[in-house]
């Protein structure tokens, strides 16, 4: 399956239980035209990830229930979402954590709060190989 380098088409999930941080990535996204779909913990993304195959999926890590770094691992050891990219959300940036992401297959390990503008270059980043 081939997916255009534009926006238009791609899916970008985001899974936080912030509403706040939910809502902020779902307007950056939007307004560059991407499809957003929202979970607010790691048992919710992978209710819904199956049903709209997304070309990246943005994790927080310090969730209720399945932590970020288990939600990865999940997403990454699917046969069928293995090489989707998983970029952690964090308000830690310490070496740890990101050591912690990588070791779990994470892509990339952005800090928030985040900026539209490093929201949209981490997508650009991380999808340009899809086309």
């Amino acid at each position: 399956m081939t997916t255009s380098p534009q926006a238009n088409g791609l899916t970008i999930m985001v899974i936080d239980d912030s509403s706040t941080i939910r809502r902020s990535a779902e307007i950056f996204l939007t307004q560059a035209g991407y499809t957003v779909v929202l979970a607010d913990d790691g048992f919710d993304a992978l209710a819904k990830i199956n049903d709209h195959h997304p070309a990246l999926v943005f994790c927080d890590i310090l969730m209720p229930r399945l932590d970020g770094y288990q939600t990865c691992a999940l997403i990454k050891k699917s046969a069928r979402f293995h090489a989707t990219p998983v970029l952690m959300l964090s308000s830690k940036d310490g070496l740890f954590d990101r050591a912690r992401g990588a070791m779990v297959g994470a892509s990339a390990y952005l800090t928030k709060p985040f900026s539209k503008d490093s929201l949209l270059a981490a997508v650009r980043e991380h999808t340009a190989a899809r086309d």
